[in-house]
């Protein structure tokens, strides 16, 4: 009995010594990866993991069409909205969503499902209705080799973004849509109604400015922007654009002259360029008296 007991002990140390150790750790073979990418006011995130070619052949094989796939490897992949924006029609409110495929040898379905808790593909447990949307994506090919499996953006505006997912030789583009301007419209009454600053107006200026919209309102906006802060090269740069946008050439030349003299005393040399290019274009429209 007391030997029986002896050896219990023993086993129950020798247990916990093996259990006190580290664990190896040892490199993914799809190494996890995070995506950020701001649009406007909003901004995406995508957490996935980068499965390798390897020699293999990837979708019809690997990934085989008609059945769900992860888009990646490891957990499901996540991907999350700040804000409410939009894919092909479908609202996609702000929060977390997880992302799956159903390949096909052209057409795809990518659903945006509801349950971030699967592992992998949720393949047993995933439940079409409580998938948000699903879209129709063609996939295209791709003249260059993709090794690693990539999700990035392109074509990114202040309203628009275009996610790819590219792999092998295979591409699929979804876009995304975003109301940035209503947002900044908010933003905008927001600030003003605080303290705002010379370059609080100067920066509601410059937006309306570069999306072409409500010329008069940025040009009020840049006059207070003068009249709190004094001459600044930007601040005379962005008003020479919006008069130009006007069509009043003769005080957009008078605009950029102040930019480019103050531009050249701090050796701003792109200013200078920029300034010069426009007054030279200028003065080719003003009309004579």
């Amino acid at each position: 009995m007391a030997s029986k007991l002896k050896l219990v002990i023993k086993l129950s140390v020798w247990c916990v010594v093996i259990a006190s150790h580290a664990q190896i750790t040892y490199p993914k073979a799809s190494p996890f990866s995070l995506v950020v990418q701001e649009v406007g006011l909003s901004k995406i995130t995508v957490e996935y993991s980068r499965p390798a070619v390897r020699g293999r052949q990837i979708f019809g094989h690997l990934v085989p069409y008609g059945r769900i796939w992860r888009v990646g490897a490891n957990e499901s992949t996540k991907i999350t909205l700040s804000t409410d924006m939009e894919v092909m029609g479908n609202l996609l409110p702000k929060g977390t969503y997880a992302l799956y495929a159903f390949p096909e040898l052209d057409a795809w379905e990518i659903a945006f499902h509801t349950n971030t808790g699967h592992w992998g593909d949720g393949r047993k447990e995933y439940d079409p209705q409580e998938d948000l949307f699903r879209i129709a994506i063609r996939a295209k090919e791709i003249r260059y080799h993709q090794e690693n499996f990539l999700i990035d953006f392109d074509s990114i505006t202040h309203n628009k973004a275009n996610m790819r997912l590219r792999w092998a030789n295979t591409q699929l583009v979804i876009p995304f849509k975003v109301d940035t301007h209503v947002q900044m419209e908010t933003e905008i009454r927001e600030q003003l109604v605080k303290n705002p600053t010379a370059q609080t107006y100067y920066e509601a200026a410059r937006y309306l400015q570069e999306q072409g919209k409500d010329y008069p309102r940025a040009l009020d906006y840049l006059n207070k922007a003068l009249e709190l802060g004094g001459d600044t090269y930007y601040f005379h740069r962005v008003k020479s654009l919006v008069l130009a946008k006007m069509g009043d050439y003769a005080s957009a030349i008078q605009s950029a002259e102040k930019s480019l003299k103050i531009s050249s005393e701090l050796e701003k040399d792109e200013f200078v360029r920029m300034n010069e290019a426009n007054i030279k274009e200028w003065s080719t429209l003003v009309r004579e008296p």
